[in-house]
């Protein structure tokens, strides 16, 4: 069966649906990279209709103890449980939050290729407004971004791997190498570099991910070639000045006034030094300043992210950012601070891992079926962290049950439950490609 990309392509930001048969291989894999798993195929396809059910309330058990980043104590303890059940032996990181096992089918061999799939499995803070018997039990907790699904089929997908041993005659079991990942602190994107600091990459060749979309409906899959994500730098400005009576504002350098004018100004001409060919977006989230009505603070401080695809115009955003900053500072008699902290990287998706990824795609929900995402998402996700040191891809899960789905850190977040069933299969086939592919080929 080829690996298929989508007929075309256009240029609006719309999704479109992969191509019909005949469109061309992709380079880096060809039919016999396929043929290595058609013959568990149909069993893995079995395996998903007997235990998706069971799936699906292990995901609602997660859905009703969300726990914060870096505090995913009882969630952690679940799925070492869990792991432990399939006779495996994770590994809790360092933090006590988070873990990692190793699965292998026929001999251990160091020289095969070691797959790692990774999971998020921290919530949000954010109160869950759904009515339903499996909305969160912890006030102010919600899973909200579907980290509970992506906990949930990589752990399907183990357990998928470890019925193929046990209903397959040694001969017959593919000899492949695969890795966990469970990590905490997405939200907050520290979790991955965490989980690089304790191992969890050591002798890895590929490394694949997945993010539930709920702008798509469930029973679709999307993937990127390249940029997937934006890289992401959080923005601390200040405004430090004198400040005074509000009835005498002759007497100060109106910090509120030079905040708010540099608000207004950056939110003007930040898109003048941006290039219209890659996506830049620059948010204020936070204002602080003052107290009380009658007095004019001597600070302000605020928060904000600014979000590109480009080296090169992140770069200049940034010194446009720091120059507008000294600027009004000469104007308005005020100290004016810029600070870029905690940066995230893109996830940029591998070719060959992308490829993998679409060819499981078309396998469990048809090529008209599998979309070809047109534009990066300007939202950050951690999971470049792993892709900065190896090799991999991500890919987006359709998760929607009907028109006009709330969508991600929305109140009333949840998912089609059929996209469960479907992540795994295609996640467990998309490793099994990689892992199945001999190392002289990569």
């Amino acid at each position: 069966t080829a690996i298929r990309k989508p007929a075309s392509v256009n240029n609006t930001g719309v999704t479109e649906p992969a191509g019909p048969g005949g469109a061309a291989i992709v380079a880096g894999l060809t039919p016999a990279d396929y043929e290595r798993i058609v013959p568990f195929e149909a069993l893995l396809d079995r395996i998903v209709a007997e235990r998706q059910e069971d799936w699906r309330q292990f995901r609602r058990q997660l859905h009703r103890q969300p726990e914060f980043s870096g505090a995913e104590i009882l969630t952690t303890q679940i799925i070492c449980r869990r792991l432990e059940s399939l006779g495996l032996q994770p590994r809790i990181t360092s933090r006590g939050v988070g873990c990692f096992a190793d699965l292998w089918t026929g001999a251990n061999s160091p020289d095969l290729p070691l797959i790692a799939i990774r999971a998020d499995i921290d919530g949000l803070p954010l109160q869950d407004r759904k009515q339903t018997e499996y909305s969160s039990t912890c006030p102010g907790k919600a899973h909200a971004c579907g980290h509970d699904v992506h906990t949930t089929i990589a752990l399907a997908v183990a357990e998928m791997i470890v019925q193929l041993q046990q209903r397959l005659s040694e001969s017959a079991m593919p000899v492949a190498r695969l890795r966990l990942l469970f990590q905490p602190a997405e939200e907050i994107a520290e979790g991955a570099g965490w989980m690089i600091e304790d191992g969890a990459l050591q002798d890895v060749r590929w490394v694949l991910g997945l993010h539930v979309d709920p702008t798509l409906p469930a029973g679709r899959v999307g993937v990127r070639y390249g940029v997937l994500t934006a890289h992401v730098d959080e923005v601390a400005l200040s405004v430090h000045g004198r400040g005074g009576h509000a009835a005498r504002p002759q007497h100060t350098t109106d910090p509120l006034l030079a905040a708010a004018s540099l608000v207004t100004t950056l939110y003007q001409q930040l898109p003048r030094h941006a290039d219209a060919l890659h996506p830049t977006v620059f948010s204020i989230g936070s204002i602080h300043g003052g107290a009380v009505s009658n007095v004019i603070p001597d600070e302000v401080q605020m928060a904000g992210t600014l979000r590109t695809t480009n080296r090169a115009v992140r770069e200049r955003v940034m010194n446009a950012i720091r120059g507008i900053c000294a600027g009004l500072a000469q104007a308005t008699g005020n100290r004016i601070e810029a600070a870029f902290y905690r940066p995230l990287s893109s996830v940029v998706n591998h070719e060959l891992a992308t490829a993998a990824c679409e060819q499981a795609a078309v396998q469990v929900v048809g090529a008209d079926r599998v979309v070809r995402i047109s534009h990066p998402s300007m939202g950050g996700e951690d999971f470049a962290e792993y892709l900065n040191l190896v090799p991999g891809a991500m890919f987006r899960l359709g998760c929607a049950g009907s028109e006009n789905w709330p969508l991600l850190h929305s109140p009333i977040f949840d998912i089609d439950e059929s996209a469960i069933g479907i992540g795994a299969a295609v996640m467990a086939r998309a490793a099994l490609l990689l892992a199945l592919r001999p190392p002289a080929e990569d």
